[in-house]
């Protein structure tokens, strides 16, 4: 994806390997903070997000990074490594190495719940939250994406749940069936942007932070994220957040409210054309919605 802004790449060491990151944009005009984003999956790669780069147009800096296990990243193959308190470290890795002393969080999906976790740490420099499409329960998250599937064509759900109790999850069959789902409540767009696309190439490519920490697919979670559930320490969030998700999102209204009710003074957006993806599905009202957030902080 082509940009106007300058833009400059590194690695940070981490864990006795690296977590590359990209900067976007030259600096901050006086009085605006830098915006650190988290991408999803858990382990897809920041390549998705592209579009936010644009958010460098309100004078601040965008900074994205893979996390470890991801993209450009190391990709070392270890599942004991991937955990929540691994990711909540590396955020603080990359804000310190770039030195973000103050600074803006924007987390997408899981990037989204690795915010919410990191902001519980009480970090001292965390200005705004930002939490996109990201529930804070996932046996929430399951109970809801339960309800979507069950709307899907009846051979479609045949089809999810034979591969799923014969364990064959890698099969093109299931995996046509997932993409019925996607194009429902991931991304509505009838082509999906080539940086999307880039990303799921690349998670399927390097799928072993996903599996270990998801699952087969964002309906069949069966990893060590099946039991996670922050829901009742929401109130303990004490930056200003902006909850968004779109109306055909997986992360359905009743996970956006959850998210919005639980944290305190938070503010909520829904976009109505959007699924899981308001970011590249709607980016102009993304990018006004978001730089006016940022703003309001900035201007307190």
């Amino acid at each position: 994806m082509q940009t106007p802004f300058p833009s400059i790449e590194g690695r940070i060491p981490f864990h006795g390997y690296e977590t590359w990151y990209r900067i976007v944009g030259a600096g901050e005009e006086p009085g605006k903070l830098p915006l650190l984003t988290l991408h999803g999956g858990p382990g897809a790669c920041h390549d998705y997000l592209e579009s936010m780069e644009a958010l460098a147009a309100t004078g601040r800096r965008v900074i994205f990074y893979d996390q470890l296990g991801c993209g450009n990243s190391a990709v070392p193959s270890n599942p004991s490594l991937w955990t929540v308190s691994l990711y909540v470290e590396e955020v603080d890795a990359v804000r310190r190495a770039l030195g973000l002393e103050r600074v803006h969080l924007l987390g997408q999906s899981w990037g989204g719940m690795l915010g919410m976790e990191y902001a519980l740490t009480q970090p001292a420099g965390l200005a705004s939250l930002i939490i996109e499409s990201s529930p804070a329960s996932m046996p929430q998250w399951v109970v809801e994406a339960n309800k979507l599937r069950a709307a899907l064509p009846p051979d479609v759900q045949r089809t999810l749940l034979a591969h799923e109790a014969d364990g064959t999850t890698d099969d093109p069959a299931y995996e046509d069936a997932m993409m019925v789902f996607y194009q429902r409540h991931v991304c509505r767009l009838p082509e999906w942007p080539e940086y999307v696309l880039r990303s799921f190439e690349k998670l399927s490519e390097n799928p072993e932070v996903y599996y270990t920490m998801n699952g087969p697919s964002e309906f069949h979670v069966t990893g060590t994220l099946k039991t996670w559930d922050i829901t009742g320490r929401l109130g303990e969030i004490r930056v200003p957040t902006l909850v968004l998700s779109g109306r055909h999102d997986e992360a359905t209204p009743a996970i956006h409210e959850t998210v919005h009710r639980g944290i305190p003074g938070s503010e909520s957006v829904y976009f109505d054309e959007s699924a899981h993806m308001c970011h590249a599905e709607e980016p102009e009202r993304f990018r006004q919605v978001v730089g006016d957030f940022l703003a309001r902080v900035e201007a307190h």
